[in-house]
């Protein structure tokens, strides 16, 4: 997409300094941006491409407006920024009442880098949150293809991201569900209750963290974190291969140079896993019905209801999106009977609902290379608590934000 002088303009993206940087003064400004942005860019994300991004963004717009995450949270640098304008507003600085009022956010990386920013945005409780355009940088990239960004890495060049900037000022805004997600483990009578190095409680999952002993959700001989999700949650076989896959990316981040090289690398996991074998590698006792009890509300106010699981599904899939796994949709569309007997409806982004979805194995996931290709539909409700036992006792409950 190209566009005239006259339909594009770097000067409608740019902001002052002084908007951006706390201490400086305030600056005679005569033109105000149609469509402000603050860009967050993950420089590690995309291989080369998250850096390349971040000299495009700078060399484009002012350079305090673009920000790479791994350098400083972006929950750091947006708490500043909105600091200053209101102190600004106050001071009946009428350029920072515009800024504020069509200001836009670009994030650039991996779903988790989007999640990580719709947290954040979400912690701030801001009286007008700022829309939030993606960038596909990573590999699955469930989130921007959901809204219409595309799921392919994107061009680095100057045409490229003017391009991308004249489709974040043309883009009509969304909602989107989130969901509250509180883990309770049961306390080990030995050692620490934290993630074993080198990884890391994700971003994604935003304020997720231990709750203190003085909360109203802390029990007595459990551990309790909290937070939130936008994609999807899943446990057993799709788990396990994507903790594996974090793994390796930390323990070796140079071997993941690109989106392709990374989706093979996911494919390969799953194949070593012995997922396309799953009878012979993985015994039943460790399928989701012997391990997990799960209990769905389908109705708000109604009663909880135990879910009945086939014994074959080792995986579980709770989605948010209509996107998984790099853009194919679990849940499908439902035919006519099926929303007439069942209830059910197709996935919607801001629908108030999450569709639960199993899976017997890796087999059972190329389904969803068929046009109508879906995995088992178990549910579709509003809230849901899960509880498994593996050794330790796991509980998970589900919330609408």
């Amino acid at each position: 997409m190209a566009y005239s002088n006259s339909e594009f303009d770097l000067k409608d993206f740019r902001i002052p300094d002084y908007i951006l940087v706390p201490e400086l003064e305030v600056e005679a400004v005569s033109y105000v941006p149609e469509c402000p942005v603050i860009v967050f860019i993950n420089s590690k994300s995309g291989g080369q491409l998250g850096g390349d991004l971040l000299i495009t963004y700078r060399s484009l717009l002012n350079e305090k407006q673009v920000f790479d995450v791994n350098q400083e949270a972006p929950d750091k640098s947006l708490s500043r920024i909105y600091v200053n304008l209101e102190k600004l507003k106050h001071k009946e600085d009428d350029f920072a009442f515009k800024i504020q009022e069509r200001l836009r956010i670009i994030v650039a990386g991996g779903d988790g880098t989007a999640g990580w920013l719709l947290g954040v945005v979400s912690d701030l409780k801001l009286s007008q949150p700022p829309p939030i355009a993606t960038v596909p940088l990573g590999t699955g990239n469930n989130l921007p293809f959901s809204f219409g960004w595309g799921k392919k890495n994107p061009g680095t060049d100057s045409r490229a991201v003017e391009s991308f900037l004249g489709q974040v000022k043309k883009a009509k805004e969304m909602k989107i569900d989130s969901w509250h997600i509180l883990m309770r483990m049961k306390a080990p009578k030995e050692g620490a209750c934290d993630p074993i190095a080198p990884l890391e409680l994700p971003h994604s999952l935003h304020a997720f963290h231990r709750v203190s002993e003085t909360d109203s959700l802390n029990m007595e001989g459990y551990h309790t974190f909290r937070g939130g999700f936008w994609n999807y949650f899943s446990m057993g076989m799709d788990a396990q291969v994507s903790y594996a896959f974090h793994t390796e990316r930390k323990l070796h981040p140079e071997k993941f140079t690109n989106q392709l090289v990374n989706q093979g690398t996911y494919a390969r996991l799953g194949c070593t896993q012995g997922w396309f074998a799953a009878s012979l590698f993985h015994p039943a006792s460790k399928n989701i019905a012997q391990v997990a009890k799960i209990s769905v509300m389908k109705k708000v106010g109604g009663q909880w209801e135990e879910l009945k699981i086939s014994n074959s599904i080792r995986s579980i899939v709770c989605l948010n999106l209509p996107s998984f796994s790099g853009g194919f949709n679990p849940w499908g569309t439902p035919n006519a009977k099926r929303r007439r007997d069942r209830g059910l409806t197709a996935p919607f982004v801001d629908d108030r609902l999450i569709e639960i979805v199993g899976f017997r194995d890796a087999w059972h996931g190329l389904v969803l290379l068929a046009p109508k290709g879906h995995g088992t539909r178990l549910a579709q409700v509003r809230n849901q608590t899960l509880m498994a036992f593996c050794g330790s006792v796991f509980k998970y409950t589900i919330l609408k934000f």
